[in-house]
Order: C-alpha cells, then sequence, then structure tokens
C-alpha cells in the first residue's frame, strides 16, 4: 500500500479561513442559515466552510463578504489569496495521486470521511469499504468494469485500503455498520475470498469503534432495502451530518436538514430491527463456515 491517510485535510490554512469568515458572519449579525439563504446553499454547506473542510472558490467568498456587509477593499484580496494557498494544500493529500482513477463524487466522499468523527451505514450488497479485505476489494473493482487495465484497478485497491487508516490511529474513526444478512451470502470473489473476508469482518467488529449488525432475512420488508447509504458526522460543535446514498444512475449528496434526518431515521431504524452486535457475531461466524465448506 502506497499511501497513508490523513485526519486532517481540511489544514490550518483551511481552518483560518473559516474562522475567518465565521467572525465576519456573527459581526453581521447573520446565522449559518441567513449565509445559506444569501448564497442559496444549505446550512451544511456554510458549515463546512467554516470548519475549513470544503475548498472555498472565489465566487462564494466574493458573494459571502458581500452579504455580511463588508466593505474593506483590502479583505477580499488577502481571503481570496489565503484560499488559494488553502485549496492548494488541499489538492496535495494523499489521494490527489491517484487524479482519474477516482470520481469526483468519491474524491469528495474520501475527503469529508478523512475527517469526519463517526459513519453509520446500511449496505444492502457489499461489505463497507472501510472493513473489506484486498481480494474483496479487487473482485468488488474488476465486477465494476469502470476500470480497464490492472494498473488502475491495483489503485483503486491501494485507494480503498488507505482509506482504512482512519479505524486505527490517532482518534479513530466511529463506525457504526448494518449489513442485510445477503452481504454476507454474495460471492464476491468466490468461496475462499468470502470466507477470508468474514472473518475479517469479525476482527474488525471486536474493535472499540467498530459496531456490526446483521439484519437478517427474517425481519421482512424496512426501510432500508431500496439502497445503500453513509451518515457522515463530524466533532466541530454545530456541525451538520451530510449522507451519500447509491442510486442506479449513481450516488447523490443530501446536506439539507430534513433529508438528513430522514436517513438518520432510517438508519435508527435499521439498527432497531438488526441483530445485536453479539448475535451479529454468531451469523457471521456460521455464513464464514459455509463458504469455507
Amino acid at each position: 500500500m502506497e499511501a497513508k491517510s490523513t485526519t486532517t485535510p481540511s489544514t490550518v490554512l483551511g481552518r483560518q479561513l473559516g474562522d475567518e469568515l465565521k467572525r465576519l458572519r456573527e459581526a453581521a449579525n447573520l446565522t449559518t442559515a441567513d449565509a445559506a439563504e444569501a448564497l442559496d446553499c444549505t446550512k451544511g454547506k456554510i458549515s463546512r466552510i467554516e470548519n475549513g473542510r470544503v475548498t472555498v472558490r472565489l465566487p462564494d467568498l466574493t458573494a459571502m463578504l458581500q452579504a455580511y456587509g463588508v466593505t474593506d477593499g483590502e479583505v477580499l484580496p488577502r481571503l481570496s489569496a489565503l484560499a488559494k494557498k488553502a485549496n492548494r494544500r488541499r489538492r496535495e493529500s494523499w489521494w490527489s495521486q491517484y487524479g482519474p482513477v477516482l470520481a469526483d463524487t468519491y474524491r469528495d466522499f474520501i475527503a469529508l470521511e478523512a475527517i469526519a468523527g463517526s459513519i453509520r451505514t446500511f449496505q444492502a450488497q457489499l461489505i463497507p469499504g472501510l472493513l473489506q479485505t484486498p481480494d474483496y476489494v479487487r473482485a468488488v473493482t474488476v465486477a465494476s468494469q469502470q476500470w480497464q487495465t490492472g494498473d488502475e484497478i491495483e489503485k483503486f485497491v491501494q485507494v480503498r485500503l488507505a482509506r482504512q487508516d482512519r479505524l486505527t490511529g490517532e482518534s479513530p474513526l466511529q463506525l457504526w455498520a448494518v449489513l442485510s444478512e445477503g452481504v454476507l451470502l454474495q460471492q464476491v470473489g468466490g468461496p475462499h475470498v468470502m470466507h477470508a473476508q468474514l472473518q475479517h469482518l469479525l476482527t474488525a467488529s471486536e474493535l472499540p469503534n467498530v459496531t456490526v449488525q446483521v439484519l437478517p432475512f427474517s425481519r421482512g420488508a424496512h426501510a432500508s432495502m431500496f439502497g445503500p447509504y453513509v451518515v457522515l458526522g463530524f466533532r466541530e460543535e454545530g456541525a451538520l451530518d451530510v449522507v451519500l446514498a447509491d442510486n442506479p444512475t449513481g450516488s447523490i449528496w443530501f446536506e439539507r436538514e430534513a433529508e438528513v434526518a430522514r436517513y438518520q431515521d432510517l438508519f435508527d431504524a435499521a439498527r432497531t430491527s438488526a441483530l445485536s452486535p453479539v448475535e451479529s457475531r454468531t451469523v457471521i461466524q456460521r455464513r464464514a463456515k459455509e463458504h469455507r465448506t
């Protein structure tokens, strides 16, 4: 594995820019909702800008300063220069070296995952990427047919494995995964690969920051069965969750409070319906044995 992840891709410069924009907003007696309305965006975007989590483009920066009533002609050039430096540092994050191998949505997801405090995910077909073995990743990547050469496939595998550093080390990510029982049965890569994958899932579930639950077929129809999703939470006070959901045409970001709340409710219902972590381990062990035989 060539790359190591980092938990602070927002950079000091990004934080500095965000702090200044927050100070200017508060000086104008505007809430994040007021700022979002002025920029015709969501409160989540304003929150991520102020927390240094996203690239700040010049049109957004100009619009924010106008909305905040900033008239000092020296402020825009100074903050614009700071934004350019912060954006350049962000582009130098470990995943930037993989270039065209990563779709824009996936690159954005990695950037947010790298600084998230928690992830709650429901998966209907696949083991979550943070818990996949190299052979499992490789089998999924080949099956997707999005990458044509062996080099592209191996680069994508390296990216997925590098992401898994978030589960260990300093300030590890809190991961809570609810898996449909079908995930354990899908023969990704064949019986040998699946046996090793489920054994790895058992090992990972022993980490104090990882919770794995299985939603069995016996529970019948449920609200999450229509597709996988990931809810990312952040440690900063007042930071809003964001959701990445998959559908047949691709992945979609949701950040409006009502939309995010809907997915939070979906996940709560899924985890409540699922087996307990202890019961889930028993099911995973049984399925692992079945793949071995």
